[in-house]
């Protein structure tokens, strides 16, 4: 199949399936015209990468799990490095959201310093 008709059975984009490739984690075939071609496996494997990628992991990460993404990514059992790779995402995200919420905490305490508490932060 085409990047075109991948990018639509997977429901991403033609230039994310580009990124992908880049990066090692789906290849193509060209045409005789320089088209893309990919064979009907690859959608499989660009689903099981946009699912790592929607739970919060980086395109790094997933390259640990390169070995299980031409099949059901959650079926099997987790190894010990994609174990590791996704507490320390989760570790990573953790930190960001408490460095969000103290950012929040300041700039709410200084709105109700400015405005003597009328202007209340929505919730």
């Amino acid at each position: 199949m085409r990047i075109g008709e991948l990018a639509e059975a997977t429901c991403t984009t033609p230039r994310a399936l580009r990124h992908y490739e880049q990066a090692g984690l789906i290849t193509s075939e060209r045409a005789a015209n320089g088209y893309r071609l990919y064979d009907a496996g690859t959608a499989v494997r660009v689903r099981n990468v946009r699912r790592l990628l929607d739970v919060g992991l980086t395109l790094d990460d997933v390259r640990v799990f390169l070995p299980c993404l031409d099949g059901d990514v959650t079926a099997g059992p987790a190894s010990d490095e994609a174990l590791r790779v996704a507490a320390g995402r989760l570790a990573v995200l953790d930190a960001r959201i408490a460095a969000q919420v103290a950012v929040r905490e300041r700039l709410a305490a200084a709105l109700r310093e400015a405005t003597g508490a009328r202007v209340r932060p929505v919730a």
